[in-house]
């Protein structure tokens, strides 16, 4: 199993123990992918999840530039026109950022999403 798949895998366990709820895992859209899209009672999380071995280039929270943070916003506007159940709940955007061996870091309102 890909690094990527086993980061989401271990994320998605992680989230659950915490009582977040799972709708749905790889998600796209134009403009970008979710992750994962989960609920924490009424608010709809989106949740990136990032892997680095080593942080030579960068750690995996700083991987998630304003563009790639830009594409998350467009592909979660895309999952709520497809969606409108949701379309009224608030939005959080957190990651979960795997570093080498480390423990997970669950980071909830890792940006700010305005207008999703």
């Amino acid at each position: 199993m890909a690094r990527g798949a086993q980061a989401e895998d271990a994320a998605l366990h992680l989230l659950r123990r915490h009582g977040l709820t799972l709708i749905a895992r790889n998600a796209r859209y134009p403009g970008g992918e979710l992750d994962l899209v989960m609920l924490d009672g009424s608010v709809l999380v989106i949740v990136e999840v990032r892997a680095r071995r080593q942080s030579r280039y960068g750690n995996a929270v700083q991987s998630i530039t304003a563009r790639k943070q830009s594409h998350i916003v467009t592909a979660t506007r895309w999952f709520l026109a497809k969606h409108p159940e949701h379309a009224q709940r608030s939005v959080r955007f957190d990651v979960v950022a795997f570093e080498g061996s480390a423990d997970p870091q669950w980071i909830k309102n890792a940006f700010d999403g305005s207008g999703a």
